[in-house]
């Protein structure tokens, strides 16, 4: 009964319009925790940015903190223990090694407060969308990172990934091949883009590494004019949508079971079959 338990998981991502301020958006954490189920292990994803999005040029640069210190990671780590949750902040800004940009950090707290693990984006959002914003340059303002991460929060190992990495399958085939059992896809996909291939994307990664996914987006018309697409998802190892959020602020959860990967896996095993498999970078 106890491994029974152990595999068992309550899965939720939180959605909304992030405002520039993070006070407010915090506000905003605080009011979707209070009414989110109770279960022992609880993984909430919050989406890419949660803390501060929409400011002026240079906006989030002015946030930026050590990773591991300061007032707003406090924040989160007390919200972790208040509610007793494991709680992964989509991402933030984090001091890099040029003063000219930040890393956009996804950091994962334990209920007792701890920061299990952190994952800095390895792939910048330099790209041309028809929307009206336009031209998007990541780069400009933010330091790409250079490690792969698989936390482990208490037994579950979760793949730590941030929006635009969705684009790249290698990136969750080698989390995958580390032991991955679900994938966080924290995010602030844009409108356009998030209608065209948000749900193919996601389902597919669920489908082809065999693993959870949950995927917490950023939904609306933000301060600076830009759309985010919404539609949060919580999709099973066989790419069945368990949840989807919609376009309105507000939250999905999941009970889940680990133990589905291993039926999943045995039914196709496609890690044996597999004549291309990942290879680990030193």
């Amino acid at each position: 009964m106890a491994n029974l338990m152990a595999a068992e998981w309550q899965l939720s991502a939180l959605q909304w319009c992030s405002a520039p301020e993070p006070a407010a958006n915090l506000q905003q954490v605080r009011s979707f925790l209070q009414q989110l189920p109770s279960f022992k292990q609880h993984l909430v994803v919050l989406p890419e940015c949660a803390l501060i999005f929409g400011g002026p040029e240079g906006w989030q640069h002015r946030y930026q903190e050590p990773l591991g210190q300061g007032h707003w990671q406090q924040q989160l780590v007390d919200l972790a223990c208040e509610f007793q949750i494991f709680l992964l902040l989509g991402s933030f800004p984090t001091q890099s090694a040029d003063p000219k940009r930040f890393s956009a950090s996804s950091l994962l707290f334990s209920p007792d407060g701890r920061l299990l693990a952190d994952y800095q984006k390895l792939h910048l959002f330099d790209v041309e969308v028809a929307d009206n914003t336009g031209s998007y340059r990541e780069s400009d303002s933010t330091m790409a990172g250079e490690k792969v991460t698989l936390a482990d929060c208490q037994g579950l190992k979760l793949g730590l990934t941030i929006c635009y990495d969705v684009r790249f399958p290698g990136l969750m085939q080698q989390l995958a091949t580390l032991g991955m059992q679900v994938l966080a896809v924290p995010s602030a996909f844009t409108k356009v883009t998030g209608a065209a291939h948000w749900h193919s994307l996601l389902r597919a990664r669920a489908i082809e590494t065999q693993c959870f996914v949950v995927a917490p987006n950023q939904t609306g018309v933000h301060a600076n004019g830009r759309e985010t697409f919404g539609h949060s998802l919580i999709i099973d190892p066989y790419g069945r949508v368990l949840a989807d959020a919609g376009v309105e602020p507000g939250w999905i959860s999941c009970r889940i079971d680990l133990n589905e990967l291993t039926a999943v896996r045995q039914a196709m095993p496609l890690w044996q079959h597999n004549r291309f498999k990942c290879e680990l970078t030193p």
